[in-house]
């Protein structure tokens, strides 16, 4: 195997330890958000009136909360593969190269040369070559590590916590959009005898109305003649 293939292969399945912390972040989010938002539904006296729909509400954000849970756990998953897959070329320009294996003994001429000899190659199968190729993925893994550390809160935030600030019940609204008014009556656990005297009201008030507009058409046309 090349020694660029090994570092690459060690240093993926070090970051891939990344993941787990990764995947915490992310929850660890969603339980601050879902606790907030149960904590104001909860003190919002409007809605104890309402407890249909209050229940609604709880359920239609916890849901949006999983998406954005789920959204955040794919960015930062993401992140750290990234860093996995696709290794920083600099970083093997500036490891230590191995001295060459053989050096002249001797300058031009095959006179003895006064320089000392050159030193043995090192053995790379020895506890010291191995020792130095820890440093060097170590190094690169902490590197990463920190780069990830700053990376995945920013992932978190930009998907969740703003997500819950500009869209958290959108898609409520939507589907509410689409309700039909008795629908509307049962989410305001409305009595069913209170719901059609109210309806027989407003039948009464929008004939009161017509009534009024023809009244008052025939009054303008006697006026003008």
């Amino acid at each position: 195997m090349a020694p660029e293939q090994g570092y690459r292969r060690l240093i993926e399945k070090g970051i891939n330890y990344f993941r787990g912390p990764a995947e915490a972040t992310v929850d660890a989010v969603h339980v601050v958000l879902k606790d907030l938002v149960r904590k104001s539904i909860g003190e919002t006296e409007q809605l104890r009136r309402f407890p249909t729909l209050q229940a609604a509400i709880a359920t239609a954000a916890n849901e949006a909360l999983e998406r954005f849970r789920e959204d955040g756990r794919s960015t930062a998953l993401r992140l750290v593969d990234m860093e996995a897959a696709y290794v920083t070329v600099e970083f093997f320009r500036k490891l230590p190269q191995d001295p060459p294996a053989d050096a002249p003994a001797s300058k031009a001429g095959g006179k003895p040369s006064a320089e000392p000899a050159a030193a043995p190659p090192p053995d790379r199968y020895g506890d010291g070559h191995f020792r130095s190729i820890a440093s060097n993925v170590s190094q690169y893994i902490r590197m990463v590590g920190d780069e990830l550390l700053q990376k995945i809160p920013k992932a978190a935030v930009h998907c969740q916590v703003r997500e819950a600030k500009r869209s958290l019940l959108n898609h409520f609204y939507v589907q509410m959009g689409k309700k039909e008014a008795g629908e509307f009556g049962h989410m305001l656990d409305e009595d069913p005898a209170m719901m059609e005297r109210r309806q027989q009201c407003f039948k009464r008030l929008e004939l009161y109305k017509s009534a009024r507009d023809e009244v008052d058409s025939v009054a303008w046309g006697g006026s003008s003649r």
